[in-house]
């Protein structure tokens, strides 16, 4: 260094600063109060009695050589300072503290432990959700506590109405591709008949349920989420807390209502449609007649395989709902965080539809 360092009684060395600190004094003021250290120097004093000037970068090389000084068991003082440098290592006193060690990477055990927390804890929000929810939908009413039939309504109309087309589109569509796939293989037996035997047991046992329940899933559960994460972001949902009104009450409980009366309509039309793809394909492609097609579907169903398929929509309704639900008053953040819920929401209900329809294939199995 180009200041001169002295050597004060009891062993501390000054090292005076008069120059503005520059990257190359600033580097050799570093290694020279390594030096020091090595030499065997515990107090190491850097006078800024002279210093009229500092800025950030010079700041930052006095840090360094603190913090240098404190990693090696030595002890590096700044003394002397006045003016604006004074107030700029003030300002940046906190930062000359040694950087506290990273925190140690959580063992196998302990992030299993966590999770484990994180499920339960969300176990418990969703439980308390759904016993609130089904009381004020079911119980509630008939203690004389009413029922919102406007905000029923209106939501009947969402879910019920406005999914009509999509629904029975996709299951048409579906009907006729699984009919001719169907064909395809059958007809190397010469019994292209049974396509329609197929189709209608397939729709009304499973398929009707299940591609309502997707296509319900993706469009009003995802909208079920979107709207109450959008409120709960916006901090409608405290506003509602705050005045003493019920959430489940005023917001799940209709939705509950109207999806359970839509739902079970829209599987009729999902299988009326399916059975309609597979009308189609057996008339104008295979060539048999209405009456022959529909002798053949009518002796194979039976109010048994429908009534399956109503009863797994009524679960896979509750699902929809009160996933959407569970997962928009969930939310924490901002506008962000409503597009995850949303797609969190839709992922859950479909996997829980599969898990639902599988453990209902499993008991008509074995009962029937």
């Amino acid at each position: 260094m180009t200041n001169s360092v002295r050597l004060e009684s009891g062993g501390s060395v000054i090292v005076p600063i008069r120059k503005p600190l520059t990257d190359e004094l600033g580097r050799t003021l570093l290694r020279d109060v390594g030096e020091m250290i090595s030499r065997g120097n515990r107090e190491i004093r850097i006078d800024l009695a002279g210093l009229e000037e500092l800025d950030s970068p010079g700041c930052a090389w006095l840090i360094r050589a603190v913090r240098a000084g404190k990693a090696a068991g030595a002890e590096v003082k700044l003394v002397g300072a006045a003016g604006r440098p004074a107030e700029l290592l003030e300002l940046m006193r906190p930062n000359f503290e040694p950087l506290p060690p990273p925190s140690p990477r959580p063992g196998f055990l302990e992030r299993m432990g966590d999770r484990g927390l994180t499920v339960w804890e969300e176990f418990r929000q969703a439980l308390g959700l759904v016993v609130d929810a089904l009381y004020w939908s079911f119980i509630a009413p008939l203690e004389g506590k009413g029922v919102r039939w406007k905000g029923l309504l209106d939501e009947i109309q969402a879910m019920g109405s406005s999914a009509i087309g999509i629904v029975c589109l996709i299951n048409f569509l579906l009907g006729l591709v699984i009919a001719m796939l169907s064909a395809a293989q059958l007809r190397l037996f010469g019994m292209e008949i049974l396509v329609a035997s197929g189709v209608v047991i397939g729709f009304a046992r499973e398929l009707a349920a299940v591609m309502t329940g997707i296509v319900v899933s993706a469009r009003t559960g995802a909208a079920v989420t979107a709207e109450l994460a959008t409120m709960k972001v916006s901090e409608e949902i405290d506003a509602l807390k705050g005045m003493g009104l019920s959430v489940s009450r005023f917001l799940v409980a209709p939705k509950i209502l109207a999806i359970l009366v839509s739902m079970p309509i829209l599987t009729i039309l999902g299988f009326l449609s399916g059975v309609a793809g597979g009308f189609a394909l057996g008339i104008f492609s295979l060539g048999f007649t209405f009456e022959r097609w529909w002798w053949q579907t009518h002796q194979a169903v039976s109010m048994g395989d429908i009534s399956q398929g109503l009863v797994k929509s009524v679960f896979f309704a509750l699902i929809i709902v009160l996933v959407g639900c569970h997962n928009g008053l969930r939310v924490r953040g901002g506008a962000s965080e409503v597009g995850k819920a949303t797609t969190r929401a839709v992922v859950m209900d479909i996997f829980l539809i599969i898990v639902a329809d599988m453990v209902f294939a499993t008991i008509f199995y074995y009962t029937t």
